[in-house]
């Protein structure tokens, strides 16, 4: 596979916001839940769509794959779904005589899973293997799924007759989870306004990048600086996750490096080639708040782990270096311009 050449940090900037303008269209008002959902996407990884009934969680999926130019496909996951339903299956053909595979929904840049709690754990375990290693296996036979490849699946957090809840080790693979809430009445007029104005029930997006553009983007974020007491910082808001006294479990090594993923996206988004502690602070709550396990008595006075990490990121003493990173070579690193000791 030919590697990947990083567009400039600036381009990236540049090209989110194209993104994040084309696809505030057609989602209104909800521009930092968008750049959440970009910054997953341009780390590389996951997202966790979950909020109520109706409030454009699947358009979401739908017009970021519209806008980032990848094939796309949506699979409404259903207690009846079995896993070969997700990955394909192998199918007698008679003309050759043999099995042949069908390739599954899976096989796309973006998947929507859609009401992803609806289906019983051994079909939501036939999305780990595709989401962690990026291949499926079947009938012992692998194969490797085409970059870029991101799901985003969708849960009802209210609704639980007939779901089957996320187990933690699929909840930890998503690398955050975003809830975008109710509108203001001014912001749901603008919906309906921009309905009567299109005169069509669905909207379509023209590409602002397109597949290969997206992985350039992607390998940008190598390039992005992170200092050691930054780094630190990270390690130490999810350490504290682990302490905190209202938590049965804290959030893995795993939530640490999607902070720093994270991080870097917010920071290429911004047009910037270092990450700040603002980034951190920004991508905290969704990056952690789903991979921590909160103690069984919390669960009745309605603690909520967002809670635990705003907590956290009070309690926890930010940085404020302009040293170079000690991964960084000679002529790689370089003080981060404006981001002098405060």
């Amino acid at each position: 596979m030919n590697e990947v050449q990083p567009v400039p940090t600036a381009e990236v900037s540049r090209l989110a916001r194209a993104v994040l303008d084309a696809v505030g269209t057609v989602v209104v008002g909800k521009r930092d839940a968008l750049e959440l959902v970009l910054s997953g996407i341009l780390a590389g990884g996951h997202v966790l769509l979950e909020d109520l009934p109706g409030l454009g969680k699947t358009l979401t999926a739908r017009s970021f794959a519209q806008a980032l130019g990848l094939d796309f496909r949506r699979l409404q996951f259903t207690p009846d779904l079995l896993p070969a339903d997700v990955t394909g299956s192998f199918l007698y053909d008679q003309r050759k005589a043999d099995f042949t595979f069908r390739a599954g929904p899976l096989f796309t840049n973006l998947l929507l899973a859609d009401e992803i709690n609806r289906t019983p754990p051994k079909t939501q375990s036939a999305l780990l293997e595709a989401m962690q290693e990026k291949q499926v296996s079947v009938e012992g036979v692998t194969y490797r799924l085409d970059p870029p490849f991101h799901v985003l699946a969708t849960a009802n957090p209210i609704e639980y007759e007939g779901t089957y809840p996320l187990p933690e080790a699929q909840l930890d693979r998503f690398l955050l989870r975003v809830s975008f809430g109710y509108p203001d009445q001014e912001q749901e007029w603008d919906v309906l306004r921009r309905r009567m104005s299109r005169r069509q029930e669905e909207s379509e997006l023209s590409p602002v990048v397109d597949a290969a553009t997206l992985r350039a983007m992607q390998a940008a974020l190598e390039d992005v600086v992170v200092e050691d007491s930054i780094g630190r910082y990270i390690v130490a808001l999810t350490a504290a996750t682990r302490e905190h006294a209202s938590v049965l479990v804290g959030a893995s090594p795993r939530g640490s490096l999607a902070l720093l993923l994270l991080s870097r996206a917010r920071a290429a988004m911004a047009g910037r080639d270092y990450v700040v502690p603002e980034d951190v602070k920004e991508v905290a709550v969704p990056a952690l708040a789903h991979r921590i396990t909160l103690r069984p008595e919390m669960w009745l006075r309605r603690v909520d782990p967002s809670f635990v990490v705003e907590e956290v990121l009070t309690a926890t003493p930010a940085p404020a270096s302009g040293a170079l990173p000690s991964y960084a070579t000679a002529g790689a690193g370089r003080t981060p311009a404006g981001h002098a000791a405060r």
